[in-house]
């Protein structure tokens, strides 16, 4: 028999089980509520995918390029070692301390119980578009299964007159296979660099008249996307995609559908496979034509950017969002670890092998964008895209002029479904576990609340398949996961070592893993780290430009809802403050208690109830026998030597 009774003020949950025992000797979990991780390596693979995701591989060698090739990584070190690695090891030991969800943690000090909240919306937002990215990789992995890519040539009914499939010669000129047009370096080059005043004053309108596009770009905006011209043009729903979202939706449900029992295991191959893939594309990368340029191309290092603040600005919101902190999903996977967990360790491992999977990843890229470039007689900057662009237009335009390129590009789909399908689980998860973890009654019925949330999920996200799809698309993807998430980092930081107290955390880490946390951590966590996040805010803002797409610079109504993703997350701190406050009485008391963590923090298993949070087994056994808390209790008594 199984019974819930609450402290009295209704602050946490003890479940009374007469007919168990605190650790459920059957299933191995420590956690009986909640449940474990069943390996070691389900955590450390889940953890990898979540961090390796798209962005490793469309984002970040298109901002190495652009910031000065090899030295880029100079301030991308700085930063990963001093705002990204304290926050990343902050967030994991926090939930596996707590053993709580993104929600539940806050018990901490409940009135920063709103960053929780925060980052329930942020990874909700990124979750609509997220599985978006999926259902374009299956897409372009069910058109790949073909005897030749359909964006390799210019013979489809897609096609417009400006197509221009490039191939390179023996002489080394550029020509084009559709031979009614002469591509820009060789028409506009030959009349644009005349000096006839006539001209040279008509030079402009020609080069939009000539402007050409790769197969792979048609086939991209003009039978995938069927592009409309605008947000205000939606169009209608395309019904490929919409089949392939829908189909990413149920790959998420069915692989959550047990919740970390049944995504432990996916992760198995999700987390793995990228890496095969990459090494894969690299050793083929490099035996092509032109690779070795591409690469020195990403290598060679401008000294001289070092001096701009765009070049740590980039590195550092490169580092945030690369390890995934404040979105809440480190909190709620290291929430099923068991408590004695070396999350040091794994925080090390875990960082360290996302960033150089984005180096590595830099490689791959770069070498079929030097071959791409050699072909079609351009430099390597002519070639580099970045984001979806880089996905479903650049790389894929690279594939097809390989030898076996439906081969080649099945692998490449592959692997962009694998590195995003990791980091949804874990997204998707957070927001699950929040709902969970406050409203313990539905853990019950968790598989159908997961189903409705993922059908939520998808209906929200038809709007990014159709015609102006890829314009809402780009607007949640600009908006969702920007200022917000700084914010929402700084907050946090502010909350568990200003407000609940290093000394405090440090001794919480202790029980854990019988060591505190060394100097270095301390000077990041008080100094370093929120200094560093500040800076990025302010950069951010400083470098504030409108919100487009290409050429298309969107109406100042689809800006404000842009504005207004941002508010929804970050409101609910300030929100959450106020609720919490008015729930008490007295400006001096009300402050106290809400500042303060509730009678039930600590850890969430009995057997772990020891040293200082020795009360808590004392109160749970009370409230299972008596049915109430010894009202005595006072949580100021807790710390006394510490608050």
């Amino acid at each position: 028999m199984t019974e819930e009774k609450k402290f009295p003020n209704g602050s946490g949950v003890v479940v009374c089980d007469e007919s168990s025992s605190v650790s459920d000797a059957s299933s191995g979990d420590e956690n009986k509520e909640r449940g474990n991780w069943s390996g070691k390596l389900d955590f450390i693979l889940s953890c990898i995918g979540y961090a390796v995701g798209l962005g490793n591989v469309w984002r970040f060698p298109f901002l190495a390029y652009r910031n000065g090739g090899g030295v880029f990584l100079i301030p991308y070190i700085i930063m990963l070692t001093f705002a990204g690695l304290p926050l990343f090891f902050l967030e994991m030991a926090f939930g596996q301390f707590a053993s709580q969800g993104v929600t539940g943690v806050w018990r901490i000090s409940p009135f920063f119980k709103g960053c929780g909240y925060a980052m329930m919306v942020i990874s909700g937002l990124v979750c609509i578009y997220y599985n978006v990215i999926i259902a374009w990789s299956l897409f372009y992995l069910f058109a790949s299964f073909t005897s030749e890519l359909p964006w390799a040539t210019c013979d489809h009914y897609w096609n417009t007159p400006a197509c221009a499939q490039r191939r390179s010669s023996e002489t080394n000129s550029t020509m084009m296979e559709n031979s009614t047009m002469m591509s820009n370096s060789t028409m506009m080059g030959r009349i644009c660099n005349m000096t006839v005043p006539s001209l040279m004053a008509n030079c402009t309108n020609m080069t939009k008249m000539l402007k050409t596009k790769s197969p792979s770009e048609e086939y991209w905006e003009n039978y995938v996307l069927q592009q409309s011209p605008s947000i205000e043009e939606n169009g209608t729903i395309r019904w490929q995609l919409a089949l392939c979202l829908l189909l990413a939706w149920i790959i998420v449900f069915l692989c959550l559908i047990r919740g970390i029992k049944s995504s432990g295991k996916v992760v198995y191959v999700t987390a793995t496979f990228p890496y095969v893939v990459l090494v894969i594309l690299l050793v083929r990368g490099c035996t092509l034509p032109g690779a070795i340029d591409g690469i020195l191309f990403y290598l060679t290092p401008q000294w001289e950017k070092l001096g701009t603040a765009k070049v740590w600005g980039d590195a550092a919101t490169q580092i945030f969002y690369s390890l995934g902190v404040a979105f809440g999903a480190l909190h709620t996977m290291s929430s099923y670890n068991r408590f004695h967990n070396n999350c040091y360790r794994d925080a090390l491992i875990v960082a360290i092998i996302n960033c150089s999977t984005s180096v590595f990843a830099g490689f791959v890229i770069f070498s079929v964008i030097g071959f791409m470039a050699h072909e079609a007689g351009v430099k390597p900057e002519d070639a580099v895209q970045s984001g979806p662009g880089l996905a479903f237009i650049a790389y894929p335009q690279g594939i097809a002029m390989m030898p076996i390129a439906p081969l080649w590009s099945i692998l490449f789909f592959l692997m962009l479904l694998t590195l995003g399908l990791d980091s949804q689980f874990a997204m998707m998860d957070t927001v699950i576990s929040g709902v969970v973890d406050q409203f313990p009654k539905i853990r019950r019925k968790q598989t159908l609340f997961t189903g409705i949330m993922c059908i939520i999920f998808f209906l929200i996200g038809l709007s990014c398949v159709t015609e102006g799809g890829i314009y809402w698309f780009n607007l949640i993807d600009w908006y969702c996961a920007s200022q917000s998430l700084m914010i929402v980092g700084l907050f946090e930081i502010v909350a568990i070592v200003w407000v609940y107290g290093y000394d405090n955390f440090a001794e919480d880490i202790k029980l854990m893993l019988g060591f505190k946390p060394n100097i270095f951590w301390k000077v990041c966590w008080y100094f370093l780290t929120p200094a560093l996040i500040l800076f990025i805010l302010i950069f951010m803002s400083i470098n504030y430009t409108r919100i487009y797409y290409n050429d298309y610079v969107y109406p100042a109504w689809a800006e404000a809802l842009g504005w207004m993703m941002v508010v929804a997350s970050v409101i609910q701190i300030p929100l959450w403050m106020i609720i919490n406050y008015c729930r008490k009485v007295g400006f001096i008391e009300s402050m106290k208690k809400v500042l303060v963590h509730t009678d039930d923090w600590g850890p969430a298993v009995e057997i772990n109830q020891t040293g200082r949070y020795e009360h808590l087994r004392k109160n749970n056994a009370m409230v299972c026998d008596n049915g109430y808390m010894n009202q005595g209790f006072q949580s100021d008594n807790i710390f006394t030597t510490k608050m």
